[in-house]
């Protein structure tokens, strides 16, 4: 067993570069394939949901729809989604918008963990192959019978640009983690704001057409 860890490690550093290259390529076009993604559903929300509760004061339900439709975002898609069963009442509302939404989340969420697990992990990778170039110079070092300092120095500054390259590969990536779950924060929090909208319109709407039947009576 300790030979064969002893090859691995003599292998040095360099096949833990090419782990970090092939790491940064897929952070990269992970965070290409994201901003496409979030550009596509961009929305001005405020304007939108001012338009929709419009239509919807005036119970324009067909008006409503043709606005929701007219948008292509995550919150235009969790207001088609209740507008489409409005008719069979406020909890059925609710629901349909808040499968919605959930479905919509994991799609926004999509590949983000890879962003989060190079962040988190890439240094550790650079380090492992640090610590795998200093085995390396050291054995080199042994086998050769070269002795002095820069000899020494020159093996270890080598082995050091694994751990740069990892923390290279880690920043960008934290980076485009954070920006992107702040997107999908604030786009749960206009779902959730229009959400609470439309069920307060329905509510209201209920609410005002509603007859107890001392009512009915009073009113035949």
């Amino acid at each position: 067993m300790n030979e064969i860890f002893k090859k691995l490690a003599l292998m040095g550093d360099v096949w833990v570069l090419w782990v970090l290259v092939a790491a940064s390529i897929a952070s990269l076009g992970v965070m290409i394939e994201r901003w496409q993604s979030f550009r596509r559903n961009k929305i001005e929300f405020g304007k939108f949901l001012d338009d929709l509760l419009k239509r919807l004061n005036v119970d324009d339900l067909t008006g409503a729809r043709q606005i929701a439709r007219s948008y292509s975002s995550v919150e235009s898609r969790v207001a088609l989604a209740g507008l489409n069963h409005h008719s069979k009442g406020l909890v059925a509302m609710e629901k349909a918008m808040t499968s919605k939404l959930t479905l919509e989340r994991a799609q926004l969420e999509k590949n983000l963990i890879i962003l989060g697990t190079l962040g988190n992990n890439a240094p550790f990778i650079g380090l492992f192959g640090t610590v795998l170039g200093i085995i390396k110079a050291f054995n080199d070092l042994a086998i050769s019978g070269n002795s002095g300092v820069s000899v020494v120095m020159s093996g270890i500054s080598s082995a050091l640009i694994a751990t740069a390259f990892g923390i290279f590969v880690a920043i960008p990536a934290v980076a485009a983690n954070n920006y992107f779950y702040s997107k999908v924060r604030r786009t749960m929090v206009n779902c959730h704001s229009l959400i609470d909208a439309i069920q307060a319109h329905s509510a209201k709407k209920e609410a005002f057409t509603f007859h107890s039947p001392e009512v009915e009576m009073f009113l035949s």
